[in-house]
């Protein structure tokens, strides 16, 4: 049987959480940014190809964003992610505060 230290484990979830909340935070502040810069770079295709500067192949600039993603397959990690849940969890719920809050 597995001893369980629960004071282990709270510092665990507890750093996950922390960190997770940091880099929540800054992945949004970091989406909005790159978000605003795609915005202006397809709105600069945009106004140049209309001026007749620049030709633009929409759908070839939009194919990479409409294939769906290869399936994965699981390689059998399921002990590795049970062994490790508490930081994970603390770290998703610290992700998704700081995500929201940012």
């Amino acid at each position: 049987m597995v001893a369980i230290d629960p004071q282990q484990l709270g510092l665990e979830f507890g750093s996950g959480a922390f960190i997770g909340a940091i880099i929540g935070f800054a992945a949004k502040k970091i989406a909005k940014i790159l978000a605003i810069i795609v915005g202006l770079e397809l709105a600069l295709f945009k106004f140049l190809e209309a001026k007749g500067i620049l030709s633009v192949d929409w759908n070839r600039l939009s194919a990479g964003l409409l294939k769906t993603g290869e399936q994965v397959q699981d390689p059998g990690w399921i002990a590795p992610i049970l062994s490790t849940m508490s930081i994970g969890v603390g770290f998703t719920g610290g992700f998704l505060v700081g995500f929201k809050k940012g």
